[in-house]
């Protein structure tokens, strides 16, 4: 179902399109100065698009470059929000093959490698069901495919159609499922577009949990072997993204989903990024959710690499096993003190080396003693070297998703179950799980407000804001001057 790979638009339907064309000819020639070469070499905010296994980067912040490579446009092109199909972006050959096989001409236009080869699904073709999924960029449904009648996920992400940054930044994850192709990576079935609507939406195979909605179910306890299955298909996942270049940069248990089979899939690349080992270049440190993020993006580090995948991976590695997040903090400097507390604070080695931007406003006066075997003396003895190892304050200490496969908890009894051979629960997503506390918190403030009957009602005050232990790096702005200040007195008062 979804998209067809490799199918070419009628070649009579194309030559037509290009006499339509032929009047805007000399436009489109004066046009290609304004636009980006396509062998601009820029940094990964540049939004550099290509097919295969080129490079392909996209801004880390919604469409705002720190580098720009090509000319300035003239003010009168400024104004012009629209884009324009003839402006260069790919040979007006592939623009009509694209536009003639049903593709909008702004997506043709400015990223006509992500769609080279596929055909559009029609949105009347699926029906929704629910929703199951929120996050930065996107909003997720449950939908049935009225064609083949098979229950898929559709992913409608959130871009403006005139504004070709945008439509470049949203196309970064495409691109990217584009090149991944493993059974632990969510694999992109198919895109769901038309020429007159501004909607996109990516076609994925329907999962029905999600880590974090099963962890956080009352009635579910993971075994040792359980956990051994779970993170044995997360690092295979992350393998295969490492040794593709992909820096996924979001691990969290609400990104990886799993079906009924056992089967683990890491999702959700909207913050991935491809990364060049032999080319470093500098990268957003607003990335990875709070409670997984790693101490060097905490203190503003750019230049980073498979280290902060593997971070995240530890947490989780950790929470299953302890049955609830290890380090939940509620603000960034909250959240590097505790992982201070946890696993110790950097070295005056590391300090110097690392050159990290918040190193003077978050360096505590006294040292923190590592003492992540002590807080887990509880957990399976060969859990903690890997812990220790993915919980590694100096990244480089991390070492790679292969080396952890090699591990002693994977090679020691009980080892890793079938994931056939794992239970059968109902559906659990991390929505459910929100939506079971939010009803459970209803039923208690109804109990006690009955409970309290001829009382006088009090005023209640206004609820504290909590940041969501979901919410995106990018959506927080606590690294401010007044955390900083705070940074600073926390870490003087209390080594």
């Amino acid at each position: 179902m979804g998209c067809i790979l490799g199918k070419e638009a009628p070649s009579a339907i194309v030559h037509k399109d290009r006499e339509e064309r032929r009047d805007g000819e000399n436009h489109g020639r004066k046009s290609k100065k304004a636009s980006v070469e396509n062998n601009d070499t820029v940094d990964d905010s540049a939004g550099k698009v290509d097919s295969g296994d080129n490079v392909a980067e996209i801004d880390d912040n919604g469409g705002k470059k720190d580098v720009v490579e090509h000319e300035p446009k003239p003010r009168g092109e400024r104004k012009k929000l629209k884009p324009d199909p003839r402006s260069g972006r790919i040979p007006k050959q592939k623009l009509g093959e694209h536009v003639a096989a049903g593709w909008p001409s702004w997506l043709s236009a400015h990223v006509g490698e992500v769609i080279d080869g596929w055909l559009p699904r029609r949105a009347d073709t699926f029906e929704k069901i629910d929703k199951i999924g929120q996050g930065t960029y996107s909003n997720v449904y449950k939908a049935k495919d009225t064609i083949t009648g098979k229950i898929v996920a559709l992913k409608k992400v959130r871009f403006d159609n005139l504004e070709p940054e945008s439509v470049r930044f949203m196309a970064r994850e495409i691109i990217i499922l584009r090149r991944l192709d493993h059974p632990n990576v969510i694999k992109l079935e198919g895109l769901v577009t038309s020429r007159m609507s501004c909607s996109l939406y990516l076609v994925f195979e329907y999962m029905e949990h999600d880590l974090a909605g099963l962890a956080a179910s009352p009635d579910i306890k993971f075994t040792e072997t359980q956990v051994k299955c779970y993170m044995h298909q997360l690092l295979s996942g992350l393998e295969h993204c490492h040794k593709r270049h992909v820096l996924h940069r979001d691990i969290k248990g609400s990104n990886l989903l799993l079906d009924n089979e056992g089967i683990l899939r890491i999702a959700d690349f909207g913050l991935a990024t491809v990364f060049d080992p032999n080319h470093k270049h500098p990268m957003t440190s607003r990335v990875v959710t709070l409670w997984y993020r790693p101490p060097e993006l905490l203190l503003g580090a750019t230049d980073y690499n498979v280290g902060i995948d593997l971070w995240s991976a530890g947490c989780i590695l950790a929470e299953l096993l302890a049955g609830k997040p290890i380090m939940p903090g509620r603000t960034e400097v909250e959240q590097l003190h505790k992982i201070y507390k946890l696993c110790g604070s950097p070295s005056e080695e590391y300090w110097k080396r690392s050159k990290l931007p918040n190193a003077t406003l978050f360096k505590p006066r006294d040292p923190y003693k590592r003492c992540i075997r002590e807080t887990f003396k509880h957990f399976p003895s060969s859990s903690l070297p890997l812990i220790d190892t993915l919980l590694a304050i100096d990244p480089a200490e991390r070492k790679t998703a292969t080396d952890a496969l090699k591990s002693e908890f994977f090679t020691t009894e009980p080892y890793a179950c079938d994931p056939a051979s794992l239970p059968k629960y109902p559906p659990s997503k991390e929505m459910d799980a929100k939506r079971r506390d939010d009803e459970a918190r209803r039923l208690r403030a109804a109990n006690k407000a009955q409970a309290d009957g001829s009382k006088k009602p009090r005023r209640e005050r206004p609820a504290r804001g909590v940041p969501a232990p979901n919410a995106n790096a990018e959506l927080q702005t606590n690294i401010d001057v007044c955390h900083s200040i705070m940074g600073i007195i926390m870490f003087s008062m209390f080594p």
